[in-house]
């Protein structure tokens, strides 16, 4: 239960730079366009900053095991939302924007500075694991939906930053080379701006929107629901009581992680190719706009019934 009331107080902060954000698009200071600069810097340096560095730990059977259930955990999960999601596609009528932003979570850009705050950058680790696999069907799937067209990006699966972080980072792990001390040090100070950064970008997009508008729209929440509620409440369930966290040391840990992975707002990305093509970017701006704000009691909530 404390650690649902540290979260709740985490999300808060991160919402407090939000609202900095939005009041510097409010007050005329900067245009939501001006995000575009803070997004390219989060997203090319500060992101590469905290995922290489997760990696600097010491290679043991416990963490390989923790790894394997972090990737194994994910990769059930995903099943999971694929299934679901084609079941209730047609019952709930879901649009192709809909059915993305149910699927694929914002694990990235929040999840990394809430993990690192709760529970300590030596966790991040495990959230790669959720990201790893979420990027490809999101790059495949997901483009195909909002696109259209079903030709493979492969150029933009394995070039994408995240995976290249990734794929760094693990190099290091498994040939055990350390970084020099400055070069980890600098790192991770870049790092540290993670949280606030994002939070400023979101809070900046929330700033050249209508709100009360977006709120009255009524599917919004058809899918915020989905999205908050009733997908994490079914993958709560299963990782919380079908045994998996004995299968690693600290299991309930690694799977909290993956549950908060689970259970974050609509991903920002939806939104981004939803605009690329041309395919109600407004409408998944909204989505992501509506959870965004959502989560704040939607996140503590799971943590809490996680650890009751």
């Amino acid at each position: 239960m404390e650690m649902a009331f540290l979260l709740f107080e985490q999300i808060a902060q991160l919402f407090l730079c939000i609202l900095l954000g939005w009041l510097l698009v409010r007050f005329r200071l900067l245009e939501p366009e001006d995000s575009r600069v803070l997004s390219v810097v989060c997203l090319y340096l500060v992101v590469p900053c905290v995922i290489v560095p997760a990696f600097q730990i010491e290679h043991t059977p416990e963490l390989i095991d923790g790894l394997l259930l972090a990737l194994g955990a994910a990769v059930g999960i995903h099943v999971f939302l694929f299934a679901a999601v084609a079941l209730i596609q047609r019952p709930l009528r879901l649009t192709p924007v809909e059915q993305a932003s149910v699927i694929y979570s914002n694990s990235g850009n929040l999840i990394i500075p809430l993990v690192t705050s709760v529970l300590g950058q030596e966790w991040i680790i495990f959230g790669t694991m959720f990201q790893l696999v979420q990027l490809f069907p999101m790059w495949t799937h997901g483009r195909i939906i909002l696109s259209e067209d079903r030709r493979l990006s492969w150029k933009a699966i394995f070039l994408n930053v995240n995976i290249l972080s990734v794929f760094a980072g693990a190099l290091l792990f498994l040939t055990n080379a350390s970084l020099p001390a400055v070069l980890t040090g600098t790192m991770e100070s870049i790092g540290a701006m993670i949280g606030p950064m994002s939070m400023f970008v979101a809070g900046m997009l929330m700033g050249g929107q209508d709100l009360p508008a977006i709120l009255r729209i009524r599917s919004i929440w058809k899918v915020v629901f989905l999205r908050l509620i009733a997908m994490p409440l079914v993958i709560l369930c299963v990782l919380k009581y079908s045994g998996l966290a004995d299968l690693a040391p600290n299991g309930d840990s690694i799977l909290l992680v993956s549950l908060l992975c689970s259970c974050a707002p609509a991903a920002s990305t939806v939104t981004q190719m939803a605009q690329v093509y041309g395919h109600e970017g407004d409408y998944a701006s909204a989505i992501n706009v509506a959870s965004t704000l959502l989560c704040i009691v939607t996140m503590p909530l799971m943590v809490l019934l996680y650890q009751l």
